[in-house]
């Protein structure tokens, strides 16, 4: 089963999801997780003996004294692409990002994990990675990012997603650089890709230009 073999009038209106801070899922792109809370387990379950979905949303705070944490109204969609059984009872899964869509309420369910309506219209354009009607600026994406690495001391090979369409690449790196929750959540929101590859230059940059001046004090005491 591939996500070609959905559309969005089908869809499910009822989705599990997942909440996990500082991480989101954009159409095109591909989310790894580890899963080995018992609740997970059996959502993963339960999604691989349906419809293979699960929805990625941040929560707004910490899982403290066992209350649930109240999340962010807009979240990514993927489908179980791979799935493996470890032997120690973990999953080991590859989510697609399809859709994102909007959460219309939170439901009462016996399931231990969280399940929310979802409203896929105001995200139409999302599925199979959208559409990109203006072209980013690649080589200031690169710059940008390149500062970033290297104000951070990090180092990463991005050949392998150098080539891909744009949206494919701007929802990557979106997804993999470690900005905060809140930052993150804007990616995320962010209309469409070309606006999404303008707000995470901007991140970047911002990102970069704090390290400096923070560092540059540090370094005179």
């Amino acid at each position: 089963m591939t996500d070609k073999e959905h559309t969005l009038e089908e869809l499910p209106s009822v989705i599990p999801v997942f909440p996990l801070s500082g991480v989101i899922l954009l159409p095109g792109a591909s989310l790894p997780l580890n899963i080995f809370e018992p609740r997970y387990l059996k959502m993963v379950r339960d999604a691989e003996a349906s419809h293979k979905l699960i929805g990625m949303v941040q929560p707004k705070d910490k899982d403290e004294g066992g209350k649930k944490p109240a999340l962010y109204g807009v979240g990514g969609m993927g489908m179980i692409s791979e799935l493996k059984e470890t032997g120690d009872g973990r999953f080991l899964i590859r989510l697609k990002g399809i859709s994102r869509f909007r959460i219309e309420e939170e439901l009462s369910t016996a399931t231990p994990y969280r399940q929310v309506r979802a409203n896929w219209a105001p995200f139409a354009a999302d599925p199979w990675g959208g559409e990109t009607t203006t072209a980013v600026e690649r080589d200031d994406l690169f710059t940008s990012l390149k500062a970033y690495l290297d104000i951070k001391g990090l180092e990463a090979d991005f050949s392998a997603i150098a080539e891909a369409p744009d949206d494919v690449l701007v929802n990557t790196l979106s997804m993999i650089v470690p900005f905060a929750h809140a930052e993150k959540q804007a990616l995320l929101e962010a209309e469409t890709v070309y606006m999404r590859s303008a707000l995470l230059r901007n991140l970047l940059t911002m990102a970069a230009t704090s390290t400096m001046k923070s560092e540059g004090p540090a370094k005179a005491h």
